[in-house]
């Protein structure tokens, strides 16, 4: 594969998770002008974005096996087509039956897009420079969150549709369609990833394992309950304008941002598993700061505190994953994927009772307690995970 096709596919992967980000941090932002669109209780337009979410965590999930069937360039030309009608779907919808199948469909087709994502840098990249590529294409999932929040409060600001806000994400995947057009996919080997799987299937787990896949469910639930109710929490508080919201918004994401580029450099001097663990203390800390504070001026300080020490949280969850076996297991890091996911897919099916019955602080501080678990969790960990014995091991083997 020459370069220039390896540097096409790698920003593929980049907006891949780009779009995916786009799509979830809109969400809380577009939540209430949708709602009063169709007439109902924020509380209850919230259940519908949980189709999104689904739709997501069944395309990550199914997809493992389509990419064996379907080729991945055929998948994303069909993206393309089902985002154009999703997006012209939601212009020319006025039912919410239909506004929820939008969501579910834009959901099963982010979560193609960003499968293939990870598909590619895993299938490109080796050795440590997978690793910082993985976490360096994490990062325009963050800038996405960052930007588009910021863009949508602008336009619903300057009065335009909600609906508007989504075809504007559906660039992204314009760029994605031009890329797709111009290079050439590797081809999955349906042989060669069942001998990779009959080489790692051997190994024990451990309750390692189950921990982490409980403190990535916890964290992604605790961070989009969070994120996703912020905008409603500080316009009914604090007065703030849809504009000023969606600049809150997009402060976490910006510090989320520098806070993974930074923290990718303390990894390789500190353990993962003492930083995973101060890191889930200090956002737990920081949240409730940001939950207590009276001050508006003191929310931009805390919610950006808190972007920062969360940013590395999830990835060096999935690598402490990756660790507990001797060999890294394909099967395994997909379990501790699809929690994280299934915390995704519940984030309004858990938040939208507790709003409608104690408002979107309530909500928040859920959201706290969630952390509070993922350092519990953290700290159950340092019991059971096997990453030095297994990283000793294989330094061993090496020599």
């Amino acid at each position: 594969m020459n370069d220039r096709n390896r540097i096409q596919l790698t920003w593929i992967s980049f907006l891949s998770y780009g779009l995916v980000g786009a799509l979830v941090a809109v969400t809380g932002i577009v939540m209430e002008p949708v709602a009063n669109f169709f007439g109902i209780p924020v509380s209850h337009m919230s259940n519908t974005f949980t189709f999104l979410n689904a739709g997501m965590l069944i395309a990550i999930f199914l997809n493992a096996w389509l990419m064996e069937i379907v080729p991945l360039k055929r998948q994303l030309n069909f993206g393309f087509v089902l985002m154009i009608l999703m997006v012209i779907g939601l212009m020319m919808t006025h039912s919410l039956t239909l506004f929820s199948l939008c969501m579910f469909v834009l959901g099963v087709m982010g979560g193609i897009t960003m499968s293939i994502g990870t598909f590619l840098i895993t299938r490109l990249y080796d050795g440590r420079q997978r690793g910082s590529r993985l976490l360096f294409t994490d990062s325009f999932f963050s800038m996405a969150s960052m930007i588009l929040p910021v863009i949508a409060g602008y336009m619903l600001g300057k009065h335009l549709a909600w609906y508007w806000v989504y075809a504007v994400i559906g660039l992204i995947y314009v760029a994605i369609f031009i890329l797709t057009q111009i290079s050439e996919f590797p081809e999955l080997s349906k042989k060669a990833a069942k001998g990779k799987a009959q080489n790692t299937s051997s190994e024990k787990w451990g309750m390692g394992v189950y921990v982490l896949a409980i403190a990535a469910l916890c964290y992604i639930l605790g961070q989009l309950v969070f994120i996703s109710w912020v905008p409603q929490y500080v316009q009914n508080t604090f007065h703030m304008s849809v504009e000023e919201s969606g600049i809150m918004v997009g402060r976490f994401w910006m510090s989320y941002m520098i806070g993974m580029w930074v923290l990718t450099l303390v990894l390789r001097f500190v353990d993962m598993h003492k930083l995973v663990l101060v890191l889930a203390l200090l956002a737990s800390a920081f949240m409730y700061m940001f939950n207590t504070a009276t001050v508006v001026a003191h929310l931009g300080y805390w919610i950006i505190a808190l972007g920062f020490v969360s940013s590395a949280i999830y990835t060096t969850l999935i690598t402490l994953g990756s660790q507990q076996t001797k060999v890294a297991s394909p099967k395994l890091v997909n379990f501790v994927l699809t929690c994280g996911t299934v915390g995704t897919m519940l984030t309004f099916v858990v938040s939208s009772p507790i709003v409608e019955a104690a408002g979107a602080h309530a909500a928040l501080v859920t959201a706290d307690a969630l952390y509070g678990v993922v350092f519990i969790a953290c700290v159950v960990l340092g019991f059971c995970t096997k990453h030095k014995v297994n990283a000793k091991a294989g330094a061993a083997a090496a020599h």
